[in-house]
């Protein structure tokens, strides 16, 4: 399986109370792997998914230990990209007490994947075939600078007949795209996946709908739901204490594409899904632990 998309160091910092501006506020800290994209390679690695991510890292100490952590969790690093002169991306993840996350990207090297990597990474995750599947991280279509990349990988997986999976990402960069760039950039797809404020944030259901086979809406602690907008599915979340809902979302993804690649109908692949998200929430950083 190939997925595509974004690989970021995250700084998880969890303020002891309020934020205090203009003064200290204690916290504590930690470095952990993060990005969308590379959060659902890891998931997915971690179900025991074959998978290759295509993504892009900077020449240096950062990126190094990106690749070393994909690796260490089974994910393919064949795919990824080492962009000379540019760091890392990272990102600071403000997780308050409830286990609700802020934050605050910088893309660096995320912003310089190409077709051309996208195509490496396709030879790597399919051999002398195609891959079995693709799916891409909704910001590498949101952000101007690997845009043409993740409309190639579409593209391509649609010309060999690969089932095509993409995750909306975030609410307020899709709010400042637009619903329609973003689902004109996307492209029909098999199957999205968004929370309940993407899924707003592209016009609603039958909006996304009208590009997209079927949706996976993820209600956090409500569960999930598959639709193809004639059968409704819903499954409610999986018990679990709540500690970081950091990367939850890309956990169900995870899940669902695991079960969804070994087999598995739309609801046993939520099941797979809100199964994922549990044991993501219930632990710091956005990856397996």
């Amino acid at each position: 399986m190939l997925v595509v998309g974004d690989v970021l160091v995250d700084v998880v910092v969890r303020p002891d109370g309020p934020l205090q501006p203009g003064s200290d506020t204690a916290a504590s800290t930690a470095l952990a792997g993060g990005g969308s994209a590379a959060n659902t390679a890891a998931w997915l690695a971690d179900a025991a998914v074959p998978v290759v991510l295509a993504g892009a890292v900077g020449d240096d100490a950062l990126g190094a230990g990106a690749r070393a952590d994909l690796v260490a969790v089974g994910v393919d690093d064949g795919g990824l990209a080492v962009v000379a002169g540019v760091a890392t991306g990272t990102c600071v993840v403000l997780v308050a007490p409830d286990g609700e996350r802020t934050m605050l990207p910088d893309r660096a090297a995320n912003e310089h994947l190409t077709r051309a990597d996208v195509d490496r990474a396709w030879a790597v995750a399919g051999g002398p075939r195609a891959p079995s599947r693709l799916h891409l991280a909704g910001y590498t279509l949101i952000h101007p600078g690997s845009r043409a990349a993740g409309r190639h990988a579409l593209d391509r997986a649609r010309a060999e007949g690969v089932p095509t999976s993409i995750d909306a990402s975030s609410a307020a960069p899709l709010r400042a795209m637009g619903a329609a760039a973003f689902l004109d950039a996307a492209g029909p797809v098999d199957l999205l996946f968004a929370n309940d404020v993407e899924l707003d944030a592209l016009g609603g259901e039958a909006v996304a709908l009208s590009s997209c086979a079927a949706i996976v809406v993820k209600h956090g602690a409500g569960g999930a739901t598959w639709t193809d907008g004639r059968t409704r599915l819903d499954v409610a979340a999986a018990p679990t204490e709540v500690v970081d809902t950091t990367g939850a979302g890309d956990a169900l993804s995870a899940g669902y594409l695991s079960a969804a690649v070994a087999g598995a109908d739309p609801g046993a692949a939520l099941e797979a899904g809100v199964v994922l998200a549990a044991r993501a929430v219930a632990s710091v950083g956005a990856r397996p632990t």
